[in-house]
Formats: C-alpha cells, sequence, structure tokens
C-alpha cells in the first residue's frame, strides 16, 4: 500500500476496466517502494555496512600483512570480510528482536563508528582494558580527545545507516514465526561464517596467532566481546567481602626510639617512558634539574605492570604481582591498607582521574579542579599544585600515626596525552616547535615529540621541587621520595599513538618505565641504604612493579606475612645490622593489632 494517495483523477483505472488511460499533460510520478523489509534482511544489510565501512583499520591492516599479496591477499581478504559480516549477523540476530531491532543495530552502528575513529586516529584497538579506560576517563581526558574530526568521522560512518533505518518500515511478525526465521538466521551465518573460515584457515590462524592485534580491531565485535568479559568479571572474580591483606603488620626495630619519624612520598608517574629521560641516557636535556643532583637512583630497566593507568595502578599497589592479579578470583586489600595496618599516616593527593579503587579506605585529597593562579590553565592544573598547601593536608591526619611515620601519594596528570601541549608550563618549553593539537595525525613526528619530551621538562622540575620541599621538613621527618610511572606511550611509532594496547603485543615503550629514588642522608642512615650500592643493585637490574609493593614496605620498615624479601629492590643493600634486627620489631601500636 502506497503512503501517498493521489486524487482521483490521477489513479490508473484498475486493469480489466476496459477503459483506455486518461491522456493527461502530466504524469503521476510513481511512489516510493515503502513495502517493509523482513527483519533479518535489515540485520544482513546493517551488518555489512558494519563489516565494511566501519572495519577500514583492519582491511588495511589486512592489506599490510607481511607474505604473499596480489589476488592471494584480495581473496583472504574478502573471506575475511564474509566472515566478520557473518560473525555480526550471528551476534545481532541473538540481540535484535521486535522492538529492540532498530536500537540495538543504531547501537551497533554508533559503537562501531567511533571505534573506527579511534582505531583509525590513534593506532589502538579494542578490548576489555581499553573499554574500562573509558568507563574510568574524566571530563577532562575526555575533552582532550575530542577534535573536529571526531564528529565528521562518526557522522560519515553512522549517518547513512541510522538515516536509512529511522526510515525504513519492518514487517512485524508473529513471535513463534519471528524465532523460527531468527534462529535461522543465525544458524545461516554461523554457516557462512565456518564455510569462510575452513576455506582460509591456514592463512587466518597464521594471521591471527602471528598478528594478535588483529583479532582486537574487528569491529564491533572486539566491543561486544570487552563489554561481555567486563559485564562476566564479578563472577569470575568475587564480590562479595574484601579480603584483609597485611592485618598482620608492624614497624621494625628503626622505629624503636626514633626522635624523628618517616616521611615518604611516593610520586604515581602518568604515562611516562623511560627511554625519554635524559636521567636513563636519553640524548635530549629533558630532565635538567635532576641530572644535576648528585643524590639520585635510577632504574633503567623498569616494566609496568599494564599498559594503563586502570590496569597498572591496583596492579602495582597489589600484593599479588602481575600474574596473580590478572588471575585473582577475590578482592583484596593493597599497599595502602598494609602501611595503615601498620598503624602509619597515608594521604593521597591526586592530580587525575582517582586512585582506580587502591586508596578508597584512604585519606584522598583532588586538586585537578583547584583554581590556582598560574598552576590552573585552561581547568587543568600542572602537578605542582599538590605542593600548595600539602603540609595542611598531612597535619590533617591524626597525630598519633603522624608521629609514626607518614606516607604520601602523589598522583600525577604528568604525560597525559594527547594533550600533551597542555603538560607543561610556558616556561618549561625547551623543545620547539611542539603539537599544539589532540589530533596528533595534524603534527609532524618532532613537533609530537618536542610536546611530549616538555611535559618530561615538567615532570622533571615537579619531582626536583618534591625533593626540595621533602629537604625542607629534615628537621622534623627523615625523609623520601619514589617515583614511578605507571606505564608508557606510543608517539606515533608504527603509526601507533597513546596506549592501552593488550600487554602482550603493546610494544616497549608503553611498558617501560622510569624508577627514580631519592633518600635523604638521615633515612639513608635509618636504613642502611648506602646509594653506591643501591646505584649498583638497580641501575641495569630487571624491575617490574611487582617490586613495588614489597619495596615500599621494606623502605618503610614495615614487617608482615605478605612481605617477600626477595621482590625488595632496597633489601639487597640493607646492611647487617638491618638485617639482623629484621626479626625484630617495635610493639604494634593497638589501631593495629588484632
Amino acid at each position: 500500500m502506497s503512503l501517498i494517495a493521489f486524487p482521483s483523477a490521477l489513479r490508473r483505472p484498475p486493469a480489466g476496466a476496459g477503459q483506455a488511460p486518461a491522456s493527461a499533460p502530466f504524469s503521476a510520478p510513481s511512489a516510493p517502494s515503502t513495502a517493509p523489509l523482513h527483519p533479518a534482511r535489515v540485520i544482513v544489510l546493517i551488518s555489512l555496512w558494519l563489516a565494511t565501512a566501519c572495519n577500514v583499520p583492519l582491511w588495511r591492516a589486512v592489506l599490510d600483512l607481511p607474505g604473499e599479496h596480489g589476488l592471494g591477499r584480495i581473496a583472504f581478504l574478502l573471506a575475511f570480510m564474509v566472515l566478520v559480516c557473518a560473525g555480526n549477523v550471528a551476534v545481532l540476530g541473538l540481540l535484535a528482536w521486535r522492538f529492540t531491532l532498530k536500537p540495538v543495530l543504531a547501537i551497533a552502528v554508533l559503537a562501531a563508528a567511533f571505534a573506527c575513529y579511534f582505531m583509525s586516529a590513534y593506532g589502538i584497538v579494542i578490548d576489555t582494558h581499553m573499554l574500562t579506560n573509558v568507563l574510568q576517563t574524566d571530563g577532562h581526558e575526555a575533552a582532550g580527545l575530542f577534535t573536529w574530526r571526531l564528529p565528521l568521522t562518526v557522522l560519515a560512518l553512522a549517518g547513512p545507516p541510522l538515516w536509512w533505518l529511522q526510515r525504513q518500515r519492518v514487517r512485524a511478525l508473529p513471535w513463534g514465526r519471528r524465532l523460527v526465521h531468527q534462529a535461522w538466521l543465525v544458524l545461516g551465518a554461523l554457516a557462512v561464517g565456518v564455510l569462510c573460515l575452513l576455506a582460509v584457515f591456514q592463512p587466518f590462524s597464521s594471521a591471527m596467532r602471528n598478528h594478535t592485534q588483529l583479532r582486537y580491531m574487528i569491529n564491533p565485535l572486539n566491543s561486544v566481546y570487552a563489554v561481555g568479559n567486563l559485564v562476566a568479571r564479578p563472577f569470575r572474580q568475587d564480590s562479595g567481602p574484601l579480603i584483609p591483606v597485611g592485618a598482620d603488620a608492624r614497624l621494625g626495630a628503626s622505629y624503636a626510639g626514633q626522635t624523628k619519624p618517616p616521611l615518604l612520598v611516593l610520586v604515581l608517574g602518568e604515562t611516562g617512558r623511560s627511554g625519554n629521560f635524559a636521567l636513563n641516557g636519553y640524548g635530549r636535556p629533558t630532565t635538567p634539574e635532576l641530572s644535576a643532583r648528585d643524590d639520585l637512583v635510577t632504574a633503567r630497566n623498569a616494566w609496568s605492570c599494564g599498559t594503563s593507568t586502570a590496569a597498572s595502578v591496583p596492579c602495582m599497589f597489589s600484593h599479588l604481582g602481575k600474574t596473580g592479579y590478572e588471575a585473582r578470583s577475590a578482592r583484596y586489600e593493597g599497599l595502602i591498607d598494609v602501611l595503615q595496618h601498620a598503624g602509619l599516616a597515608v594521604l593521597w593527593v591526586d592530580n587525575q582521574g582517582g586512585c582506580k579503587g587502591v586508596c578508597d579506605r584512604a585519606g584522598e585529597s583532588n586538586t585537578a579542579s583547584s583554581n590556582v593562579p598560574g598552576l590552573c590553565p585552561d581547568g587543568e592544573c600542572l602537578d605542582q599544585v599538590m605542593l600548595r598547601g600539602l603540609e595542611d593536608r598531612i597535619a590533617a591526619l591524626p597525630a598519633e600515626q603522624r608521629a609514626r611515620g607518614t606516607v604520601v601519594v602523589l598522583h600525577q596528570i604528568g604525560s597525559h596525552g594527547p594533550a600533551y601541549f597542555r603538560r607543561s608550563d610556558p616556561s618549561r618549553k625547551t623543545f620547539q616547535p611542539e603539537c599544539g593539537s589532540v589530533s596528533l595525525q595534524e603534527c609532524s613526528q618532532q613537533q609530537l615529540l618536542n610536546a611530549y619530551d616538555n611535559s618530561i621538562v615538567e615532570t622533571d622540575h615537579f619531582l626536583n621541587a618534591t625533593i626540595r620541599w621533602l629537604q625542607g621538613r629534615s628537621a622534623e621527618a627523615q625523609t623520601s621520595m619514589i617515583y614511578v610511572a605507571d606505564h608508557g606511550e606510543s608517539l606515533g611509532e608504527n603509526n601507533i599513538y597513546l596506549h592501552g594496547l593488550p600487554y602482550a603485543i603493546a610494544p616497549d615503550v608503553q611498558k617501560h618505565v622510569p624508577w627514580i629514588t631519592w633518600l635523604s642522608p638521615a633515612m639513608q642512615q635509618r636504613m642502611q641504604l648506602p646509594l653506591g650500592c643501591l646505584r649498583s643493585a638497580m641501575g641495569e637490574q630487571h624491575l617490574t612493579h611487582d617490586n613495588y609493593f614489597h619495596s615500599v614496605l621494606g623502605l618503610m620498615d614495615v614487617r608482615t606475612s605478605v612481605y617477600q624479601p626477595q621482590l625488595d629492590v632496597f633489601s639487597g643493600c640493607a646492611g647487617t645490622q638491618r638485617a639482623a634486627a629484621a626479626g625484630a620489631a617495635a610493639p604494634a601500636p593497638a589501631s593495629a593489632r588484632g
């Protein structure tokens, strides 16, 4: 039935009426076909669009694979494309029913369009960790990713199918008939997928085995898998009560009769590439202030637990290590809790997107939304803002705990991208010209490197300022600082940007992180840690975030059954006096006793 009613004078007489058509100066235009489509056909057509237009990054990667080219590569690509389309049909066939058909298809199109943009723009892939990063992204981080290319790309990829879908009438089928048709659709799609897989099994299995990033580029099936994995996580990792860790923690012998309590600042770095620190041998002067010091220890062979903040931070503050943390089946307390069990005062100061749950049971202060003149341009603060008022924040902690010792965590914005140009003060933009855009492809490789290296110069200044701040407290505390970055960053190498790739396929620049330690003379004496020994032991030693938990406990002389001295980077240089006293301990505070 036509949706347009023409006047009777313009209607064609019914066939068989024995009446010749009346001549008219104008003929009525044919009405557009508005016959409703079968829902299976709608699913197939949308799936075809998703498999082709929304998977351009995947097909580029397939065409760039080493090995056979020409007709063989084209045949493999076409079979792969049909396989992806069949997969889309099977998944959408399970989700898209009478009342959910258009909403599900629209969501799939939008998700695929956004994913296609970010995969094309930054060379990332979509997996569970990346989706977790997206869900934990705050407003400032999200704004940093917004460019004029984003809406244009999404409009180009999602506009046509959404416009067509909105206008398209879909045939309504009885539930029983719909169930049968949908079942045949899914089974048919699976059959087609299996046939395509068998046709190209050898090159396909080789590609998936040797180029594992391809499996995370199949759009939007990668997002569907990531969502399913994220939703299923609570069923794999116990969501029950939090399991205490280090409840037996006590303070070691160094606390007996102390005249000054220890004060340790843990600087949790953000997006630090070890290879871009001049202190680690980089050819550009990115650490002028730290390089001028002679009281630092830098570990040049340190590696992260993950390639994103959401993965690395909870892992490095866990007693489980990377392997145990990723395989955990329960929720555990972490380093911050153990320090508090021992009776120490703990403060977390954040200049970024939060502590990812590791400081939930400790005092926390967020400076990201501060408005300090000269330090907070455009609503985002440079890291030095965390030193403003820090004494007052520490003074607000319980006096009894401060008298024993204090640990402060300063969580940087550091070199967080893609807005690297916002991570440094104008006075410290040493390298020019720098990339001043969040559309990193608009900048040359050198401009991008300049902007990132300027952010390292800013981190250098912040770390040196933190050390000076600690030195100013030498009359009241025995001070120290440990700086370790959570992960690294890709700066366009092999057309990959930012971070967050699956660990197994991520380049080393996303995993190789700086680790810098400063100990005041008083802290060196207290813990029997000569700098010469530490430099020899830590300079080239292979360290990971697995060492972090135990090294902090070792430096603060916290004794607990979960402490593993073989993972404490400081234990090898501890003096014989400390080693002999390792079994002794000061009485546990009342608040920490069981």
